[in-house]
């Protein structure tokens, strides 16, 4: 017997951040939304899971830098509606070699007074250390964004205003068309608008299409602990170093600091959790010797080993007002997603984009777009 099929006025594939405030945001201008996700929810097998993700102004790149106070009012939103903290303010230090085009780049987003000279930066973040004349930063809208918490009341804003999420399901098929027809392991479902905000697995969604994407995986982010001289009233504030690593302070639920790879381990996501014991683990390597250097009130090696996979190449938009859409965001996703489900939701319904869409266009990467839409 052939399955049921029901209709929306859009679907969403993946329920990570993006995926869920894309469609929040369609739900709240009142179209009927299904936001559909491969996994049972809550997961942490994809790129939205965990304590915590780092946030900020300072960004070399000037789009993101524009989208961030968007961001920050939107967050703020969602966290009056809520009526639960989902940021915590700490500020950030900003750390890198002078003259460094994306240190210039984070200077010139945040203003002349960014700077911190060395005194001021050592007597009052004593437990961070920069190497001898790096330039030092302080961008004091950065923070910690609560992730976990952040996720689940994004959702369930998204249900409060009659969205449907249907989770353990695993999209099989997508057959394009005025309405488009979108086969999962449990059911058929249909809808005029499709967002694809499968994260790790887009590839593999959206491969069947004869979209080609120079998508790569990678997965990186490990947890701390303090030694006993850096007690975890003593957190220092979320930092950028040496173009290598991250750290965020110390969830309030936890004495560990999170430090994460910027440019992480290539990784398959089918088979993340299934790596040997025993297996070489370079990129904890390289953290150590960051942590040895920049951080070194903290123990050398990690105390939990996690990981969280985000997906490299920045693609939104394939072509006007088109049915299909997603996105990538390398590693910006989570504290920018509020403005990004915007957009998505914006372009599947025509709208005008409330910011400016040049820098992410599919166009920028020849000969990727085959797609039968």
């Amino acid at each position: 017997m052939a399955p049921r099929c029901t209709s929306y006025d859009a679907i969403v594939i993946g329920a990570g951040i993006q995926g869920s405030f894309a469609a929040y945001h369609l739900a709240q201008r009142r179209r009927d939304t299904l936001l559909l996700e491969q996994f049972f929810l809550p997961h942490s097998r994809g790129s939205s899971h965990g304590q915590s993700r780092i946030t900020r102004s300072a960004y070399p790149e000037q789009h993101y830098a524009r989208m961030m106070p968007h961001s920050f009012h939107l967050w703020q939103q969602l966290e009056d509606e809520a009526g639960i903290p989902l940021y915590r303010r700490t500020g950030l230090v900003v750390l890198g070699p002078p003259g460094d085009p994306k240190l210039e780049g984070c200077r010139h987003s945040m203003g002349p007074d960014a700077v911190l000279d060395a005194l001021t930066l050592a007597q009052r973040f004593p437990g961070l250390r920069p190497r001898p004349g790096e330039v030092a930063l302080w961008d004091s809208s950065g923070g910690v964004l609560l992730a976990n918490r952040a996720l689940q009341a994004v959702q369930d804003a998204f249900r409060r205003r009659g969205g449907t999420v249907r989770d353990g399901e695993k999209v099989l098929r997508i057959d394009p068309g005025a309405v488009i027809t979108v086969t999962t392991t449990a059911g058929l479902y249909r809808a005029p608008r499709l967002i694809i905000a499968a994260g790790a697995w887009t590839n593999a969604v959206v491969a069947p299409l004869g979209l080609r994407l120079p998508l790569q995986v990678r997965a990186g982010g490990h947890r701390w602990r303090p030694s006993a001289s850096m007690s975890a009233a003593r957190s220092p504030p979320a930092s950028c170093g040496g173009g290598t690593a991250m750290s965020l302070p110390f969830a309030p639920t936890e004495c560990c600091l999170q430090v994460c790879y910027h440019h992480g381990s290539p990784t398959d996501p089918e088979e993340r959790d299934r790596t040997p014991p025993g297996s070489p683990r370079p990129h904890v390597t390289l953290l150590s010797t960051f942590i040895s250097s920049y951080l070194p009130g903290l123990e050398p090696q990690p105390a939990v080993l996690e990981s969280c996979l985000y997906t490299v190449r920045p693609i939104l938009h394939p072509g006007p007002a088109p049915q299909v859409q997603q996105y990538h965001h390398r590693g910006h996703g989570f504290k920018l997603a509020p403005v990004v489900g915007q957009l998505l939701c914006e372009l599947s319904l025509g709208e005008e984009p409330s910011h400016c869409m040049a820098p992410f266009t599919i166009s920028r990467f020849p000969g990727v777009l085959r797609a039968a839409l």
